[in-house]
């Protein structure tokens, strides 16, 4: 079965109206996205910030009457949205095996000496390696974004003797696993989101590391473990966030210990520095491309 595709680019005053046009117009989905390459990096809590343009793209069957769905569009919308920047395109759109295609580009990477991540449909390269089986139907954390790559590099060159490490906002779990993979005895898991949490033990059993990786929402972890100390504590997360935990991750990262920070663009970087060197010894940021990983010692 093929799809039509329309897509509706409208500024932010008349997104919700776009999207409702589309939807009653017969969309079986509508996704939003950036019309004018304007970055939203880091959103308040609670808000949900908007594009000052953007493109509202609806899948429909492929049997509608397009012209006449597309005028239908036009006309509710000039109807009831003031102000409309309206733009209307569309096209056939193949149906195709999306996991598929997702596979075929997905392929097996090395991070350091020791650490590669491989998919589960391809074989290891090096079968001697230390080596992360992922689903390629996993939507994050799979280690082709800078700052996840960045954290891999870090445990691949670091894990020696530590005993345990602290994961704060582990998404999939890959950062956990490689360190169990690479010989960590413990690692402790954090997320706000319990798919998050699903992910990390789906991954940590399907790796044959789930003993010994646990996996809490951030009110039952400080029931439990608010006085427990980490040789390692690692947060890829985004900087804002990190400078208002820096208290706590630093509470939870012993005299001597390891802070790994990541999820840092490179302007940001002074800043989260600024506030971690009251609890660290910080050494150099490492870079990829816009993107910055922090280590600090525990003094």
């Amino acid at each position: 079965m093929s799809w039509i595709q329309i897509s509706v680019t409208t500024d932010k005053t008349s997104i919700e109206i776009a999207e409702n046009t589309l939807f009653a117009c017969g969309a079986q989905t509508v996704t939003l996205s950036d019309a004018a390459d304007q970055p939203i990096l880091e959103p308040e809590p609670g808000q949900t910030p908007m594009w000052d343009k953007a493109i509202l793209t609806g899948l429909f069957a492929d049997n509608i009457n397009t012209d006449a769905t597309i005028t239908h569009i036009r006309q509710t919308l000039q109807t009831n949205a003031r102000n409309i920047d309206l733009e209307i395109n569309h096209k056939v759109l193949a149906d195709q095996n999306w996991t598929r295609i997702w596979m075929d580009n997905y392929r097996p990477m090395s991070f350091g000496q020791r650490l590669w991540v491989c998919p589960w449909h391809l074989d290891p390269p090096d079968p001697n390696a230390v080596n992360l089986r992922l689903d390629p139907g996993l939507a994050f954390g799979t280690g082709t974004h800078p700052t996840t790559a960045l954290c891999l590099r870090w445990l691949d060159a670091n894990i020696t003797q530590q005993q345990n490490l602290l994961d704060f906002g582990c998404g999939s779990g890959i950062l956990a696993i490689a360190a169990r993979l690479l010989g960590l005895p413990q690692v402790d898991c954090i997320d706000i989101d319990p798919q998050a949490l699903q992910a990390t033990t789906d991954n940590a059993n399907a790796n044959q590391v789930k003993s010994n990786t646990f996996v809490f929402l951030p009110d039952n972890y400080q029931q439990h473990h608010h006085n427990t100390l980490y040789d390692i504590v690692m947060a890829n997360i985004l900087s804002e966030p990190l400078i208002k935990l820096a208290p706590q991750l630093a509470s939870h990262c012993r005299t001597g210990g390891d802070i790994v920070l990541s999820g840092i663009l490179q302007e940001q970087a002074e800043k989260v520095a600024l506030t971690y060197r009251q609890f660290f010894t910080l050494d150099t940021a490492v870079a990829d491309g816009d993107w910055v990983l922090l280590h600090g010692i525990r003094r």
